[in-house]
């Protein structure tokens, strides 16, 4: 278990900001000894998970195969992409769906109309949960103690400056997602950007994961938001709902 536990540790200090690394970076990176980093990194060159010049290393295009069987597993998208499709068509903007895993929440599902945040966003990316609509509404699946568990480990690093930043506020924030049923954000990810989002459920009525539009506030105002945006996501939430439940 140890074993693995560090292979994935090595597998995901990748990023974008250090797509290759050598042996030294793995370790600064990982806080791995450089013996233990290069034994890992050669099982997974081995394995075809990362590939090297002798000097660096990089993943390569067969670690997309964990990622895939997840979604593929998951089945959410398959089920949810025709909808999205169409209330992209709707609204004329940008819809997503993701799950929450631990502080984020990754995206499963997108149909980007245009790029209206500072980031370019794809199947994959991830978010903070806190501070995005369906991080929010996934949030608001959870029971009582899962939310104070969460909040209780959050890391206040707000990223915009309409971010809330109490802790309490966010717990409040919660259970009024609850209550409603959706999330709306304004500007609190990143200035200019609205949304607002709402859950999909399984055929038992939890919450398996989140559907939102994404708009950009120069362009849509928050009335619009409200009353024309929101109740056209919640048709389609739902109709993807009941799709769900023959699964």
């Amino acid at each position: 278990m140890q074993s693995l536990d560090r292979g994935l540790t090595v597998l995901q200090a990748f990023n974008a900001e250090r797509p290759a690394m050598t042996l030294a970076d793995m370790a600064r990176a990982t806080g791995l000894t450089r013996a233990t980093a290069r034994r890992l990194l050669l099982t997974l060159v081995a394995l075809g998970y990362v590939c090297t010049d002798g000097r660096t290393f990089e993943l390569t295009p067969r670690v997309l195969d964990l990622g895939f069987a997840y979604v593929s597993s998951l089945q959410l998208p398959d089920i949810a992409q025709p909808f999205m499709e169409a209330l992209s068509d709707r609204v004329h903007e940008s819809v997503s769906a993701s799950v929450l895993d631990g502080a984020q929440i990754v995206y499963v599902a997108r149909v980007n109309t245009q790029r209206i945040m500072g980031i370019s966003l794809a199947i994959g990316s991830r978010l903070p949960a806190a501070w995005t609509s369906m991080g929010r509404v996934l949030l608001a699946g959870l029971t009582d103690e899962q939310v104070d568990e969460f909040l209780a480990k959050l890391a206040i690093n707000p990223p915009a400056p309409n971010s809330i930043t109490d802790i309490e506020a966010l717990r409040v924030e919660v259970q009024t997602v609850r209550a409603q049923g959706y999330a709306l954000l304004d500007q609190e990810l990143e200035e200019g950007i609205r949304s607002v989002a709402a859950p999909l459920h399984d055929r038992r009525g939890r919450t398996l994961a989140a559907i939102n539009v994404g708009t950009h506030a120069a362009r849509v105002t928050l009335k619009e938001l409200r009353g024309v945006i929101l109740p056209e996501l919640l048709a389609t939430a739902r109709s993807i709902d009941s799709q769900l439940a023959k699964r």
